[in-house]
This record gives structure tokens, C-alpha cells and sequence, in this order.
């Protein structure tokens, strides 16, 4: 095993230590949300991204028993083109550390390791949430609960619409998580730019952002995330009929196949990337660069 079970790439250990922007990212979305070879291109692109924005990425990961924050070029490759690579969640780490094993950090494990090196901000797609059927299955990503307790600026997509979203929005009100969206009202559902909710705070700029992440940790009221809903443009949405259409097949096809717990949403993720001719993956693709983008300049924000 490492004798350091956390390792903080060079340059982002300097920029933190100067008090400089930097930006999280996940590596889950590279291993087990994009297809292969696109995966690997995407996660360079959106790097690049951040840097033209002002800040340094660190795409955060865990190889051979080591989490790291800050993969380089090679660790990149090897996360993006190993399908054994786990997924991995909170719950994940000590045993994938302990094994000596590859893993690629959702968004909960993500938030958890970056907020430990004192990155302020992380950009992802879309975060987990309440599943449709949790009134039975009990079934709630630990993205809710670990966003209750990290504190950090989570850039998204709104909540996958895979899930229950109006569930899911209670859910982070009780946990006494802050969400607003980004020059709108309106709660977006990951591929379509509208979920049909709304949240009650919007923020017109990343000093906005700025501001309330200062404001929270100025007041020393709880300690969890401040979620930045960044909706996708309607143009760039996939369209709601074959949304809607695509969804309804996927979960009648999750149900009969007897899929559950955290394989479903790389089942849907996939279902929907075949029945939408390619559509959901172009939008998702989307929703990660302008994430990232925002994200960065955000923590320009911040830093400043």
C-alpha cells in the first residue's frame, strides 16, 4: 500500500498553497459515464477549459491504492481506458485504498477528497439523488448526504432525470443544502434544460457564486455544499418527447433486467446514448465543458 493514501499532484498543492483557483473534477463521469475513446478526449478538453479560465484542474481519482488529487496525462489514460476500474463512492475508499486497487470518484467521493486539500470549487454533470422508487427501495445516491457536510461549490447540471428530482430537491432542503440556479428559476434535469421544478435563489455571475460561498462560511451556519444549478441551453437540450420517451423505455428495461443500486445510472446512461442516435451524449458532453468553464471562473472569483 502508499505510504500516503492521499497524493496532491504538484502544481495544484502550489496553487492551493497561494491561494490560487482550482477546480475539481470527477473521474467516474471519465471511466463510467462517457464511452470509450471519447472519454479520454473529453477529459483532457474540459481540463484545457479550465485552465484557459483562470484555474488549475484536478481531476481527482484513486490508482493502485492511492487517492489522488490531480491526475497527470498518464494517470488520466489509465483511469479512461481500464474498464476494471471501479466506481467508486464514500463508502468505496478505505476498501479500494486497502485492495491497492484503480477507482474513479463520483461526485460524492470527489467532493469529500477535494474539500479535504481545500479546494473550493467542483464541477461535474448532473448529481445523484432520490431514485424513483425510494419510497420502497430506499434507494438515495450518498452525493445528499456527503453535500451536507462538504463545504464546496458544486457546479451541475441540476440532478440526472433519471432520478426523482422534486424528491431530490426535498431531500437537499432538509439536509440544509443551498441550490440556485445560474440565471434562472427554473431547476434543470441534466439532458433538458427545464425539470419542471424551480429553485428560489438565483446568482446572475460567478461573483454571485462568490458572495454566498463567502456568506455561508462567514456565518459559520452548517457546513455543506452550495449547488449551482447551470441549466443547458434549450437548443442544446435533448428533446423532452424523446426524453420523456427514452426514460420511460429505460426504466421499464432497468426493472425487467432486475437492475439496482448504483448500476442503474451507467444502465441508463447507456440506454440513452443508443435510443437517442448519440443525442444524450452530445448533450452531456455539453453539459461538462460548460460546467467546468463556469466552475473555473468561479474560483477565479473566489480567489480573488
Amino acid at each position: 500500500m502508499q505510504d500516503v493514501p492521499v497524493r496532491v499532484r504538484g502544481d495544484v498543492a502550489d496553487a492551493l498553497a497561494r491561494g490560487e483557483p482550482v477546480v475539481a473534477l470527477e473521474s467516474a463521469l471519465i471511466a463510467h459515464g462517457l464511452p470509450r475513446p471519447d472519454n479520454l478526449q473529453v477529459a483532457v478538453e474540459v481540463e484545457q477549459l479550465v485552465r484557459e479560465a483562470g484555474a488549475v484542474p484536478a481531476t481527482v481519482g484513486v490508482l493502485r491504492g492511492q487517492a489522488v488529487i490531480g491526475l497527470d496525462a498518464a494517470e488520466l489514460g489509465r483511469i479512461a481506458s481500464r474498464p476494471e476500474v471501479a466506481k467508486l463512492s464514500t463508502r468505496d475508499l478505505a476498501p479500494a485504498i486497502a485492495a491497492e486497487c484503480d477507482g474513479a470518484t463520483t461526485v460524492a467521493s470527489t467532493a469529500a477528497l477535494a474539500a479535504r486539500a481545500g479546494i473550493a470549487v467542483f464541477a461535474t454533470g448532473g448529481i445523484g439523488g432520490v431514485h424513483r422508487e425510494a419510497a420502497t427501495t430506499w434507494d438515495e445516491s450518498a452525493d445528499l448526504a456527503t453535500l451536507a457536510r462538504t463545504p464546496l461549490v458544486v457546479v451541475c447540471a441540476g440532478v440526472k432525470s433519471i432520478l426523482d428530482i422534486g424528491a431530490t430537491l426535498e431531500r437537499l432542503e432538509t439536509l440544509g443544502v443551498t441550490v440556485v440556479g445560474y440565471r434562472t428559476r427554473a431547476f434543470p434535469g441534466f439532458y433538458r434544460s427545464d425539470s419542471g421544478e424551480t429553485v428560489d435563489w438565483t446568482v446572475e455571475d460567478p461573483a454571485g457564486v462568490a458572495a454566498i460561498a463567502a456568506a455561508q462560511r462567514d456565518l459559520s451556519i452548517g457546513s455543506g455544499a452550495v449547488v449551482v444549478a447551470n441549466p443547458l441551453p434549450p437548443d442544446e437540450q435533448v428533446e423532452p418527447m424523446l426524453h420523456d420517451r427514452v426514460l420511460t423505455q429505460g426504466l421499464h428495461a432497468a426493472r425487467e433486467q432486475r437492475i439496482s443500486g448504483k448500476a442503474v445510472t451507467p444502465f441508463l446512461l447507456e440506454h440513452f446514448h443508443r435510443a437517442t442516435g448519440g443525442a444524450s451524449l452530445t448533450a452531456n458532453v455539453a453539459i461538462i465543458r460548460r460546467n467546468a468553464r463556469l466552475a473555473a471562473e468561479i474560483a477565479v472569483a473566489i480567489a480573488r
